[in-house]
């Protein structure tokens, strides 16, 4: 296996915090994953997201309406270039999920 420095790993500090503010809360990355299909209003994501609380919900799309990874336009909840680019870090999570499932 190939050995990594932190540099190499992060090569300016506080990068890594800054991902993870984004897509390091629970829901988030799910949240990410169904907007990648395209706008979805409140009641879409409440379902397709799973046992989320609305609450929760509305915390979670305001936080990353402030961060500028989505947009909310009359209703419907759609991603930014900014969270278009999430993407790869989405894909990869999902990669490494069907790679090392956790056993419940």
């Amino acid at each position: 296996m190939h050995s990594l420095s932190q540099a190499q790993i992060e090569p300016a500090p506080g990068c890594i915090s800054s991902a993870i503010n984004v897509v390091g809360k629970k829901w988030t990355a799910l949240i990410l994953r169904d907007l990648m299909g395209g706008p979805k209003r409140f009641c879409q994501l409440e379902q397709s997201v799973g046992k989320i609380n609305p609450r929760t919900l509305s915390q979670r799309l305001s936080c990353l309406e402030d961060q500028g990874v989505i947009t909310n336009n009359d209703g419907d909840y759609m991603l930014t270039a900014k969270g278009h680019s999430l993407l790869p870090i989405i894909k990869q999570m999902a990669d490494w999920g069907i790679k090392y499932p956790t056993r419940s």
